[in-house]
């Protein structure tokens, strides 16, 4: 029980599993960069050698910055080798209505989420000053210059700003199956981590019931410490093995199937969206992600409000028949199970990724999950199995109320919605749909914006101005305030005029996501 935990064993490759042997092997067995001469950790990750990565995963959030800075991966060499384009948030179209959108400046029917917060954020919080200008700027215009850089197609950073710093926050859009390459490279060749090729065909205990070794076809027994289960929608430890109770979300977020096809660009200098492009369909949304040698794009739906024939239709109305016959993989279907494992942590065991759970990818947010849970192993790793408890509890607890935000906020964007043309977008609206955390929330915001204090959570996955740039961007009305000092309202005033400045200063002197992505291949990104 006092024996110190030092032999790890993650089940699963993936990016989930490399991210999670990444951040280990940087956190407990590196100096400055360096493999330590005696490593802490003896970090093991078996992967099977026949099971092709989903694909689907191709949006990061900005925490993707810090995560490849940890794991020592240059940024040039990360966009070069993924295939990789820069990320400023999230464009909604057509989720307000099917036509116009009313309650918005020219009754505009896109918004965008972007990953900036809003202008002067430590100092004041702009939104109850919006509110008296709601119908002559968009929120997101009026607190952010990414929503007119991302329309231009701007970079949100120039050649000569160095490795992952930037003018405009951002994350990424990249090749997920390039990236788990490069990540299975570097921390083998790099941070000293070890790689078994082989099935995973048995599970071997404890009388305690923690997992003592896993068994492989040609490996046999492996042993460890502790076990992290990264083996995606299969969960062969969390939830095959330990049977862990499985949440399904179904009835809130009803999502359950994609259709995925990767199309080239009609041009080779073509724009790069230098946001992921989400626009609201009958029975679901289609994504669109701009790469620099192609576009993702696939359709999110529910099968019990559209077959998959219909899916397909919209899929193909969407891309044009011209960009399907240039496509350069055929429809993959994909099933979804919306939902979450009732604890992520069981025994000697941590499920990372879509073995804990998967939701639908409307917010990008299984990668940031990943990082999360990955970043918090690492950080709380426990010295010993008499320790495991106390640190599990405490990871369980935090993992439930981060996928509980999530739901909420995934759920927002479809009760916002004005739309009511089919039963999919009807159903949603429904109040038996509706989690009554989000429904309490809703009510509040009608007479104050959100702030941080509507957050009972330390480091929430969604800060408040997120739930500002959905509220706002999908028409929500909130009581103006009664009483305003008027000190503030000319501080107000005064940032509004700044990022206004900002905003066009930076469209004067920004690349575009192309340009910016060319010139990185050609010259790479100053290091400090």
């Amino acid at each position: 029980m006092h024996q110190a935990i030092s032999n790890i064993i993650i089940v699963g490759g993936g990016t989930a599993g490399w991210i999670t042997a990444g951040i280990l092997a940087a956190e407990h067995n590196t100096d400055n960069g360096k493999l330590l001469t005696t490593p802490k950790l003896n970090i093991t990750l078996i992967e099977s050698p026949d099971i092709p990565p989903i694909g689907v995963g191709e949006g990061t959030w900005p925490s993707m910055r810090n995560t490849l800075t940890k794991i020592g991966i240059s940024e040039t060499q990360f966009i070069i080798e993924c295939d990789a384009s820069f990320k400023q948030g999230s464009r909604f179209i057509n989720w307000h209505s099917e036509l116009s959108a009313p309650h918005t400046p020219n009754n505009a029917n896109d918004y965008l989420h972007p990953f900036s917060l809003p202008f002067a954020h430590q100092e004041i919080d702009l939104a109850p000053f919006w509110l008296a200008h709601q119908e002559e700027v968009s929120f997101a215009l009026a607190v952010s210059s990414q929503d007119q850089l991302t329309q231009l197609g701007l970079a949100p950073k120039s050649i000569s700003t160095p490795e992952y710093h930037f003018h405009n926050n951002y994350g990424y859009h990249l090749d997920a199956g390039k990236f788990s390459q490069l990540l299975m490279k570097h921390c083998t060749e790099k941070l000293g981590v070890n790689y078994i090729s082989d099935h995973v065909v048995g599970i071997n205990e404890h009388t305690n019931g923690d997992i003592k070794s896993v068994q492989c076809t040609q490996s046999g027994s492996v042993s460890g410490d502790l076990f992290v289960d990264c083996s995606g929608l299969k969960s062969l430890l969390l939830g095959k093995h330990y049977q862990e109770p499985f949440l399904s979300q179904k009835s809130v977020l009803f999502n359950d199937s994609a259709l995925a096809i990767q199309i080239p660009y009609p041009e080779e200098n073509s724009p790069i969206a230098s946001c992921t492009l989400s626009t609201a369909q009958e029975s679901g949304w289609i994504w669109d992600i701009g790469l620099p040698t192609r576009k993702g794009v696939g359709y999110v739906y529910s099968s019990e409000h559209a077959s998959d024939q219909e899916a397909e239709k919209a899929l193909l109305d969407y891309i044009g028949k011209d960009a399907y016959k240039r496509a350069k993989t055929e429809i993959r279907k994909l099933e979804i199970a919306p939902g979450y494992h009732q604890k992520c942590w069981r025994n000697n065991c941590i499920a990372i990724g879509m073995a804990a759970g998967f939701i639908e990818p409307l917010e990008a947010s299984a990668l940031a999950l990943v990082e999360w849970s990955a970043t918090t192993l690492a950080q709380q790793l426990p010295p010993n199995r008499a320790s495991m408890e106390l640190i599990a509890t405490r990871v369980n607890n935090r993992y439930v109320q981060h996928w509980q935000q999530i739901i909420d906020f995934l759920k927002l964007h479809y009760v916002l919605s004005s739309r009511n043309n089919t039963p999919y977008w009807r159903d949603h609206q429904q109040t038996s749909s509706i989690p009554d955390s989000l429904q309490s929330q809703l009510e509040f915001w009608h007479y104050q914006v959100p702030c941080s204090q509507d957050i009972d959570h330390k480091d929430p996955l969604f800060p408040a101005a997120s739930f500002q740039y959905v509220l706002y961007g999908m028409g929500f009305q909130t009581q103006k305030p009664t009483c305003i000092k008027p000190s503030m309202l000319q501080q107000a005033q005064t940032m509004f005029v700044e990022n206004q400045k900002r905003t066009r200063s930076l469209s004067q002197t920004l690349p575009s996501n192309r340009e910016l992505l060319d010139k990185v291949k050609q010259f790479g990104f100053p290091t400090l």
